[in-house]
């Protein structure tokens, strides 16, 4: 009998209750009990980001609302900034280059973090830029940003912080009105704990007015008009509401714990994590770990083989992507995750490396990961 763990960093595994909620009878979208709904949905989100800023949700992945992140506040022509230290960096590259911008790309060694005064150097030489562009985690690499230092620099400027939190968000901390973040992205199928399908998109008073006079292309990403439905609990196009009544429940589960508490536990469960791989002799690939993932180096073996036989044991990991491909498998503790999971994540690794015929002790990783939970 097979029986699968999800360690990867999104999807995550769906709480029961949940579940449950997704499992109810269909009803329709244009109604006064999904408005009831997706005001609470709201409020809640608003709580989970720290913000009194409006959050735009769009039925679709995370990347449509990096791209809403794009086209709704900039023209063609505009002067950006990108940081690309990893696969979804260069998704804000890509993304620019789509719609036409001129952007100075900052290209940063995959698993390092930038620096805030390499931002604050090309702001202040550039007065002109309208946008900076960053990740809070780069999944790619499992490496955490320093958002709160690049927020404090954007801010003393005229333009807008941007910052992907897709991976980020209640599983590391990114209290977004506090570190003056203008508009953050996050997605569903991470630290808020249902399936895939749903994207959101806070926006500040400064990029709002950003919006006024952003004239890029737009139809089914146009804030502005999700704006102006929002302030009647409602959305322009259909919703994926059945993921919004979910959310409505996974955002309780969240508020009951507190955000503060669960980006504690997350902090918690990587650590043990990483306590565990180096009592193995495992080096992180991160020079600056995030809690939401934990990429670990495999050398001397093939990061695949070994992804593909923790598979074979019903362990479902990532693998690396690009220049990390076959260099590291990334363990996600995400999410509806515990100290079990940890230990069962560790001390499945352990029998894989051992089946591929890496020399280490056995119970190490268990019990340095065993120690890291209890405070030891």
């Amino acid at each position: 009998m097979r029986k699968e763990y999800l360690y990867t960093p999104g999807p995550v595994a769906v709480p029961p209750d949940v579940l449950l909620k997704l499992a109810e009878p269909m009803y329709h979208h244009r109604s006064k009990r999904f408005q009831t709904i997706f005001s609470e949905v709201n409020a809640k989100l608003k709580q989970v980001y720290r913000t009194a800023n409006d959050i735009i949700t769009y039925t679709a992945s995370g990347s449509g609302a990096m791209e809403a992140a794009i086209v709704n506040f900039l023209s063609p022509g505009d002067k950006v900034i990108t940081i690309n230290g990893g696969k979804f960096g260069e998704r804000w590259v890509n993304l620019a280059k789509a719609y036409g911008l001129v952007q100075q790309e900052v290209k940063i060694a995959w698993g390092s973090a930038p620096d805030p005064k390499e931002i604050e150097t090309l702001l202040a030489a550039d007065p002109s830029i309208k946008a900076v562009y960053t990740q809070l985690v780069e999944t790619s690499t499992g490496t955490l940003y320093d958002v709160q230092a690049l927020g404090a620099v954007v801010a003393q400027t005229p333009a807008i912080f941007v910052v992907d939190a897709i991976s980020g968000l209640a599983a590391d901390d990114i209290p977004v009105d506090a570190w003056q973040v203008d508009v953050c992205v996050a997605g569903s199928q991470k630290a808020l704990m249902i399936p895939p399908g749903l994207s959101f998109m806070s926006v500040s008073e400064k990029a709002w007015a950003l919006a006024e006079k952003a004239t890029l292309p737009k139809f089914y990403f146009d804030a502005r008009k999700a704006r102006k439905a929002l302030a009647k609990h409602d959305t322009p196009y259909t919703p994926a509401h059945t993921l919004i009544g979910a959310l409505n429940v996974s955002l309780d589960m969240i508020l009951k714990e507190t955000i503060e508490a669960v980006v504690a536990r997350h902090a918690r469960l990587a650590a043990a994590v990483r306590a565990g791989v180096a009592a193995l002799q495992l080096p992180l690939y991160s020079k600056r770990p995030a809690n939401a993932l934990t990429a670990i180096e495999t050398p001397g073996m093939d990061a695949e083989v070994i992804k593909k036989e923790l598979d074979k044991d019903g362990i479902l990991v990532a693998g690396g992507q690009d220049e990390a491909k076959g260099k590291i498998i990334r363990i996600a503790m995400m999410g509806y995750a515990n100290d079990a999971d940890v230990m069962n994540a560790v001390s499945s690794l352990e029998k894989v490396l051992k089946r591929v015929g890496y020399a280490f002790t056995p119970g190490a990783g268990v019990a340095a990961a065993q120690a890291s939970l209890l405070g030891a």
